[in-house]
């Protein structure tokens, strides 16, 4: 574990401080990493090696299975309680403290490449691009980025926007390319100063106008015939259509990776920097609901998660239950620095070393938008609730009721398709779940809820 380094020591340490970078891929399902030995299609190379020589995550799981809220909770390490962006279309706080904010305060740059999503957004074209800097998030280098890039850009041509809100514009060359020249260019030319780097990517998120994903041409056939994940096999949905196109997305994104990690190589950084890929949420196809993702099955909130570099190094897995909100307060202390006390989150860097005694192996993830709900995660069971007659997208971000109406057991049922809400032989479990999850709910920061039983019990 890096030692933690007060004041006087920071100034004089910052030379040998590891860099990071943080890669996110949108939308990216955690079985379509190789290493999690779930997916036979190989799609993964470099993200697999990259397991290999770091530590793979193998249970890592989104605070909240949507865009903005999952940022808002990566970045500042808190639940949706407390950062209170608790849908799309709202901005991170002017004021926030977050993992750009403290690097910076340490003496990093903090530059930014691609999809933000976090500042305020009223669905007009004049709020999808240029980010003012007080809506950056401390994010305050280099920045070359749109707010909502699903509608400045196609996969073949767009915008990004600069520090000065100018337009960078790209044709001819994939989306997920023109993103990894310029995260290489930055590579390329990085000061001596340590720095933060984070890549951004909209792939493997559907292009939202046409409703398709869409892969870099040369992949537009390769996955025809896919493996198709069991969790989708028996349900109806989009994935018979564009899982194939999906896997070619996917596919994209390990070779951006590798790209990404040779650079690392050839610029001799790649042993001072931690590398860090993951994703906000993942895909389950309109299987569930009517959508992609704001459900809680594992197809929306279980997110790869892979690091290598300083600390991390260890060709290991942990198989503990981590979150969004603890991947900060892990990269700050990773670094040899405080993590701030607003920060929910807690550090996992001690799990690599089998030092698991005050870890928890629980995750509380908050649901909006599809509707408004919370959920616990457990190395068993997954444990929905639902406001009644509450619209997730215009309802506000908690409720003072809430309605049990999933329960999967995941030793039994991994794939969840045997709903368990209000069975007889499940009444023991439920009732110790909906404890936890109130306990949850409240170290989070939010009101004390009331939690029915299911509606439609079984005998």
């Amino acid at each position: 574990m890096a030692p933690l380094l007060s004041g006087a020591q920071e100034s004089g340490a910052r030379s040998s401080r590891p860099n990071v970078l943080l890669i996110i891929s949108d939308q990216f399902r955690a079985d379509n990493l190789g290493c999690l030995g779930m997916n036979p299609m190989g799609l993964t190379p470099h993200l697999d090696a990259m397991a290999r020589r770091g530590v793979l995550f193998r249970s890592a799981m989104a605070s909240q299975p949507v865009c903005a809220p999952a940022r808002a909770s990566l970045f500042t390490g808190q639940y949706v309680e407390k950062h209170e962006v608790w849908r799309n279309g709202l901005g991170i706080k002017e004021n926030a403290v977050t993992l750009a904010t403290t690097f910076r305060q340490a003496g990093y740059t903090a530059n930014y490449i691609g999809k933000w999503h976090l500042s305020p957004n009223d669905h007009t074209s004049a709020t999808w691009g240029p980010v003012p800097p007080e809506h950056r998030g401390g994010f305050l280098d280099l920045w070359e980025a749109a707010n909502v890039l699903e509608f400045t850009s196609h996969p073949y041509e767009g915008d990004l926007f600069d520090g000065d809100g100018k337009p960078i514009r790209f044709s001819g060359v994939y989306r997920t390319d023109f993103l990894t020249q310029r995260g290489v260019h930055f590579l390329k030319n990085a000061a001596k100063q340590p720095f933060l780097l984070v890549m951004s990517y909209l792939n493997v998120h559907h292009q939202n106008d046409v409703d398709k994903f869409i892969p870099p041409k040369e992949y537009a056939s390769r996955y025809r015939n896919p493996f198709v994940p069991q969790d989708l096999r028996p349900l109806p949905g989009s994935w018979p259509s564009q899982l194939g196109d999906y896997y070619g997305c996917v596919a994209s994104i390990d070779g951006a990776v590798g790209t990404l990690l040779q650079t690392l190589e050839e610029q001799n950084l790649d042993k001072n920097t931690i590398v860090v890929f993951l994703s906000d949420h993942g895909c389950h196809f309109k299987t569930r609901n009517t959508e992609y993702k704001r459900s809680p099955h594992e197809s929306s909130i279980h997110i790869p998660l892979v690091m290598q570099g300083p600390g991390f190094d260890r060709s290991t897995e942990v198989q503990e239950l981590v979150s969004h909100v603890d991947v900060t307060p892990t990269l700050l202390e990773a670094a040899g620095l405080r993590v701030p006390s607003t920060m929910q989150g807690r550090s996992f860097l001690a799990l690599p070393d089998w030092r698991k005694e005050q870890w928890q192996s629980e995750v509380y993830i908050h649901m909006s938008e599809f509707m408004t709900g919370r959920v616990l995660r457990t190395p068993q069971w997954t444990y929905a609730v639902a406001a009644p007659k509450r619209p997730g997208w215009k309802a506000a971000p908690e409720s003072d009721l809430y309605v049990e109406y999933m329960l999967y057991d995941l030793f039994a049922d991994p794939f969840q398709h045997v709903n368990l809400a209000g069975r007889a032989e499940t009444r023991e479990v439920t009732i110790e779940l909906r404890e936890r999850l109130l306990r949850r709910i409240a170290a989070a920061g939010g009101n004390r809820p009331t939690i029915e039983p299911s509606y439609f019990p079984y005998s």
